[in-house]
């Protein structure tokens, strides 16, 4: 009798103890896979299953004057280790954070502000099934007619804007499938909303701290992943540009730590709709203009030649500084910043370019 209570009591300890390892071991994320169809307006919203995901905003604004400003809001939300099923409130199973910046030539740096908190208690989240994104008093949301309501409060710099769609979205890669690397794994799920109009106000210190009226055109992305990137990549280089014919040009390569490309894509859609696709063979940045940050030595690619089969089109910074510090979020420094595209000599757009790996190899 002893020995075979001692039996059950050995049994009983065994599976408490793996129980307890399986409840402390990291949920397993949602796996991005080729030949699933985005659903919209579902997709539209939160992935709460995935690791990481982002809404990017970037565009080009007009003030009184046609002064040209660049602006830049992005939400992230990080899901963390932690189990979902955890029914306290105080468990960090999802974070949400906030970049906003202005790019002003007369300022001649980058006005820039960030922020992060957990998600909960209604101060911070990433809603499912269309988007609405929060952040304390920072808020993206799209509406029932489809307009995306930005609002950004800091004492840096201050938004509220109303982004309006022109056009269907542009699904990226394999009909919203982008690979972002050889490992079919190392992908996302990604679309963008190309040309949108845009109107209301932005304080800041250019404009004295006072509201100033402004119209423009803008690009979104919305990106959601569990492993996008490969082992060895380092960063990448990214544009995403409105064409002045209302068409759009996206482009994007992955570097490893060499600075060798490891993977490339692009694709072209023109103001009928059609889209050509550029695969990784097809797609070259050939570093132009270079800037060095006076604040982390980093130099970056400001100007470029984007190769597009037999294309080349020239992207040129709107200033040279457009370094962008998220130590305290996201934990990268990175440049970004407003571009103009031209071909041939002649301007054909603007944009942005996303320069990141740079300072540091990025981690996701």
């Amino acid at each position: 009798m002893p020995a075979a209570r001692l039996a059950w009591r050995l049994l009983l300890a065994a599976f408490l103890l793996l129980a307890g390892a399986a409840a402390a071991a990291p949920p397993a994320y949602a796996p991005v896979l080729p030949g699933r169809a985005l659903s919209f307006p579902a997709d539209f919203g939160a992935h709460p299953d995935f690791r990481t995901e982002w809404w990017y905003v970037t565009g080009w604004l007009q003030g009184p004057g046609g002064k040209p400003l660049g602006f830049q809001v992005t939400f992230f939300r990080s899901r963390g280790s932690h189990d979902p099923a955890n029914p306290s409130a105080f468990a960090p199973t999802q974070l949400i954070i906030g970049h906003a910046a202005l790019s002003d030539p007369a300022l001649g740096r980058l006005v820039h502000d960030q922020r992060s908190a957990r998600a909960g208690f209604g101060l911070a989240y990433a809603n499912a099934g269309d988007t609405d994104v929060k952040l304390d008093d920072w808020r993206m949301r799209r509406g029932a007619d489809g307009r995306y309501r930005v609002e950004v409060r800091s004492g840096a710099l201050s938004y509220t804007l109303v982004l309006a769609p022109t056009q269907a979205p542009m699904l990226q890669g394999e009909r919203g499938y982008s690979r972002k690397g050889r490992g079919a794994g190392h992908a996302s799920y990604y679309y963008s909303e190309p040309q949108l109009g845009v109107e209301g106000e932005v304080a800041y210190a250019g404009s004295g701290g006072k509201p100033l009226k402004v119209t423009g055109t803008a690009w979104l992305d919305h990106e959601w992943s569990s492993q996008v990137l490969d082992p060895d990549a380092a960063g990448w280089d990214w544009t995403g540009i409105n064409l002045d014919d209302g068409g759009a040009l996206m482009a994007f390569r992955i570097r490893d730590k060499a600075g060798a490309t490891l993977w490339a894509h692009a694709a072209l859609r023109d103001a009928a709709g059609r889209v050509t696709q550029y695969g990784a063979d097809a797609v070259r940045f050939e570093p132009g203009a270079r800037w060095t940050s006076p604040r982390t030595g980093a130099t970056y690619p400001v100007g470029a030649t984007l190769v597009l089969g037999a294309t080349r089109w020239r992207l040129d910074a709107l200033q040279p500084d457009q370094e962008l510090d998220s130590r305290r979020s996201t934990g990268a420094v990175y440049w970004e910043g407003a571009v103009t595209l031209a071909r041939d000599g002649r301007t054909v757009g603007r944009g942005y370019l996303e320069l990141t790996g740079y300072v540091a190899a990025m981690k996701l």
